[in-house]
């Protein structure tokens, strides 16, 4: 899995990998530096990538989350209903937009922090 250390987005994903108990392996990727390879894998050159044991790559948050789900038995994360899936898929939107300020704002003050 293709991560960058403090990315919400890629948090999300180690949430749901800790939550199903899902052995994983993190590789963080500098994105102001981003490596060919991980371009090769992201076509948007964005994290968090999942690359399965098969080679399969998945990607973007929500998406990987919903793979992660339905892929692995066990504990489900998503409600069966569709109405309640639907539900916590807006509620997730909301706090998706809320994630992103709040990063915004992280990395504000980190770049203000430094000056």
């Amino acid at each position: 899995r293709s991560s960058m250390r403090f990315c919400p987005y890629a948090q999300r994903i180690r949430l749901v990998l800790t939550a199903k108990g899902i052995k994983f392996e993190t590789v963080n990727v500098n994105l102001k530096n981003k490596p060919d390879w991980f371009l090769e894998k992201a076509p948007f050159g964005t994290v968090p990538v999942l690359e399965t044991s098969k080679g399969e790559i998945i990607y973007e948050s929500t998406i990987t989350c919903d793979y992660l789900d339905e892929a692995y038995p066990g504990k489900k994360l998503t409600p069966a209903d569709p109405l309640q899936k639907a539900q916590q898929k807006m509620l997730l939107e909301h706090f998706s937009k809320l994630q992103t300020l709040i990063y915004k704002v992280f990395l504000a003050n980190n770049k203000i922090g430094r000056a």
